[in-house]
């Protein structure tokens, strides 16, 4: 029988050494996004000597695993999966399942599932050179903002990499952010102050990466990341002052060209199914649209 525990920030070294395995590219496989959204979700861990096995809680407050994370026999972890989740009375389901993923379960668990596509937590996925230099007729758009940005405004970019002091004028910069926001009906903008806090409080020992663009000496954006894969960085957090023209484009592209250039992709995570951030993501026209898909047994 498995022994699930709560993620706290001691366990980031155990948990990334079985993440370390893995080259997905799906950002639910982060510890930094399993520790800072772990209070919304619930989310609780376990091992054993091959397997890392993460259980949650979804937005219907049903108990859901990820893919375990680890050895070779996926279906005996499967098998331990199903087994531990005898005890609760909801249905049992693996979430945040792409295609990879389930062409190895299908391999030696065939027909056992149906799988149902989750779109809004499929993640957004652009080449480093594309975010850097925004080439071609389609990206017009995105190099005229940054333009007029660069025109109208005596800007900086700085690093937050080793940066203490400038991490601390985030969270400044993010509660005022916070109060020009706070008529946004969104509830999930709650969710995500308190998890930004957590990723900015926590921001060396998480190793984490990240800069700032100043505009006049004021903060007017910040963005988080960091690497996900061997291939791959993953930006957790953008924040930007939309009074300032232009300045989500400025912190994408520096971000970008600053702290990720030596990756090939750069996951941007997924929309939450709200629709103007999805149609901010598709506006730069992904790559890849890692897809991700509910499994549930057949009944």
């Amino acid at each position: 029988m498995l022994t699930f525990k709560s993620i706290e920030l001691e366990d980031k070294d155990i948990i990334n050494s079985y993440l370390c395995k893995q080259n997905y590219r799906a950002s639910d496989l982060c510890f930094t996004n399993l520790y800072s959204w772990g209070k919304k979700f619930d989310t609780q861990f376990a091992t054993t000597d091959e397997w890392l096995f993460i259980r949650f809680k979804d937005n219907n407050n049903r108990n859901s695993y990820l893919k375990p994370i680890g050895g070779n026999n996926i279906k005996e972890a499967i098998e331990i999966i199903i087994d531990d989740h005898k005890q609760f009375d909801t249905v049992f389901q693996i979430r945040g399942l792409t295609q990879k993923m389930i062409d190895e379960i299908e391999a030696v668990m065939p027909n056992i599932f149906d799988y149902k596509l989750n779109r809004s937590v499929s993640d957004y996925i652009y080449t480093t050179e594309k975010l850097i230099h925004l080439k071609g007729k389609k990206l017009q758009s995105k190099r005229n903002h940054i333009n007029r940005f660069k025109r109208e405004n005596e800007w900086k970019y700085h690093t937050l990499t080793g940066n203490p002091v400038l991490v601390k004028e985030c969270k400044e910069m993010l509660d005022k952010w916070m109060q020009v926001n706070k008529e946004d009906k969104d509830p999930s903008l709650v969710y995500d102050d308190f998890a930004t806090t957590l990723m900015l409080e926590n921001f060396e020992y998480l190793g984490l990466k990240g800069g700032l663009i100043c505009v006049d000496n004021e903060i007017a954006a910040f963005s988080i990341g960091e690497p996900l894969t061997k291939d791959t960085f993953i930006v957790h957090v953008e924040k930007a002052f939309t009074t300032i023209h232009g300045a989500y484009n400025i912190i994408n592209q520096q971000l970008t060209e600053n702290e990720a250039r030596n990756f090939t992709y750069i996951n941007r995570e997924e929309d939450m199914g709200i629709e103007n951030l999805r149609n901010a993501k598709l506006s730069y026209y992904p790559d890849i649209l890692l897809e991700k898909y509910n499994a549930r047994l057949k009944s």
